[in-house]
């Protein structure tokens, strides 16, 4: 049986009723929760703590059903961007663990105009809930909304101050051609590229974090080609699709006759990259001993092919990405420590796709047009579009896959739409079943059998401070505040422990 989940902004007019207030009556929330039957009741509070803690005090004597209360904190309660932002975080939170077992209600009374919004517009795209309203003079009734919400209309409510004014305030260089291909528009995905360009024309090591599908090798192609070694080679390689016994020689190049089958001499990647750019693609799948060979490299600018005596300079910038958490790799002895001092010159770590609020109505354009580009020509193909419920179905997804699942899902789409509009049987039967192995709970672990309480708890400290960095934008004390440390003097201590210093930059 699904759960039954209220979620409500305290107003006003509730803090009045719970203060005893005769003239507003019950006041909107408890109105609901006498009137409706709920099994948990998810409140957001822009006041005070106490006061928030006073009202569910209150409201808890008007109903016996659990009550959550989340306290946000906005710079003004009509700023559609942190309303919108703080209620997908208390959402997503809400709901981890749930699966699809739940019904969402939403509560338009309480709160300010543009908190009932977000509201809406969240119900008519991300997450599909009833709309209800209440008043002393006509009970608790759900509100019709009868039309299609478009959430793409969205980012010009959450529109920015000028950007080109911004640049220049950050003392960014001029915007660079190159990064057009990366679309975005959200403010996560606005400070990667603000920092990627900024080390563009720096010859530095570039390490790129994210999950697979997320774009690392695109925004490596960027940089290179925003840098002073633009006209020069950009070798990519994957460093997980080399057999183990083949890494030396791929990356280091050997000379004739040193192992069977080489039969004439040759360049590995390394040298072949030299005055250009290496990008090391998956670079935590190497063997520990290959990364004692490319620490070398780093170290004293000079490769030795195997069977060489010799050395031969080269002249590599290198950037390299990885979907694993180095951060955890590195103590667990997984990843060498002394490469990943040389490579985490400059972090990038980019979003997953369900984290770029406002990306994705615009991927989806830009996706469907490169496959009606790669369908021309095709027999039979027809140019697509999406009708409103097919696009609404795709904004509300998660993308576990990332900007790769979708393209793909759109591809598949485009075969089975037998027309020229692709509908929202299309996408949904194009939409793979991505379940997520749940990970195994920090508290139901088996002693023994390799159990590091270190680690774990590394793991679990690196995992809550990046979170609370991120939803905070980078302010360490509203981030101190959300993982419940003293002061942000505290947090910088914990980050640097941890080896997050590249956050604090």
């Amino acid at each position: 049986m699904n759960r039954r989940l209220l979620f409500a902004w305290i107003g006003a007019t509730d803090l009045r009723a719970a203060s005893g207030v005769k003239e507003v009556g019950l006041g909107p929330i408890a109105q609901a929760v006498t009137g409706r039957d709920y099994d948990q009741i998810v409140l957001l509070c822009d006041y005070h703590l106490k006061e928030g803690k006073s009202y569910v005090a209150w409201l808890s004597g008007q109903t016996k059903t659990k009550i959550t209360l989340q306290r946000v904190t906005l710079s003004g309660p009509t700023h559609f961007g942190e309303i919108y932002e703080n209620a997908v975080g208390v959402l997503q939170e809400s709901l981890q663990g749930m699966g699809a077992q739940f019904e969402l209600t939403f509560h338009l009374s309480p709160g300010t105009p543009a908190m009932a919004a977000v509201w809406i517009i969240l119900s008519k795209t991300r997450f599909p809930a009833e709309l209800i309203e209440s008043s002393r003079e006509h009970g608790v009734r759900t509100a019709s909304v009868p039309f299609d919400l478009s959430a793409e209309y969205l980012p010009d409510l959450l529109r920015k101050p000028d950007e080109q004014l911004r640049s220049l305030s950050e003392g960014l260089p001029p915007d660079a051609p190159e990064f057009s291909d990366i679309v975005h528009r959200c403010e996560s995905m606005r400070r990667v590229i603000g920092r990627a360009r900024k080390v563009a024309p720096r010859n530095v090591p570039v390490l790129i974090l994210g999950e697979s599908g997320t774009g690392k090798e695109l925004l490596a192609r960027a940089i290179h080609d925003t840098s002073p070694r633009r006209d020069r080679p950009f070798i990519a390689v994957n460093c997980g699709a080399i057999p183990p016994n083949l890494v030396e020689s791929q990356f280091f190049g050997h000379e004739k006759g040193a192992f069977t089958g080489a039969d004439r001499a040759k360049r590995g990647f390394v040298e072949e990259a030299s005055e250009g750019t290496l990008f090391l693609d998956e670079v935590g799948e190497l063997p520990l001993d290959a990364q004692v060979r490319f620490l070398r490299v780093l170290q004293s600018g000079t490769v030795t092919r195997v069977g060489a005596s010799r050395e031969t300079p080269v002249d590599v910038r290198v950037i390299a990405a990885t979907n694993r958490d180095l951060f955890v790799e590195v103590p667990a002895g997984r990843f060498r420590e002394d490469l990943f001092q040389r490579l985490a010159v400059a972090i990038l770590q980019l979003p997953p796709l369900r984290e770029r609020q406002g990306d994705i109505g615009l991927l989806i354009d830009r996706l469907l047009n490169q496959v009606n580009n790669e369908g021309i020509g095709q027999p039979g193909y027809r140019h697509k579009t999406l009708s409103a419920s097919a696009r609404s179905l795709l904004l509300r997804q998660e993308w576990p896959g990332n900007v790769r699942e979708l393209l793909n899902t759109l591809r598949r789409a485009s075969i089975w739409s037998g027309g020229a509009v692709i509908e929202e049987p299309d996408i949904r039967d194009s939409i793979l079943p991505m379940g997520r192995q749940e990970p195994r709970g920090l508290l139901d672990r088996p002693l023994g059998e390799g159990l590091n309480l270190p680690e774990m708890m590394a793991e679990l400290a690196t995992h809550y401070l990046k979170r609370a960095m991120q939803e905070s934008g980078g302010n360490k004390t509203k981030a101190a505040e959300l993982v419940g440390l003293p002061s942000y003097q505290t947090l910088t201590n914990w980050l640097r422990r941890y080896g997050l210093t590249e956050i604090l930059a």
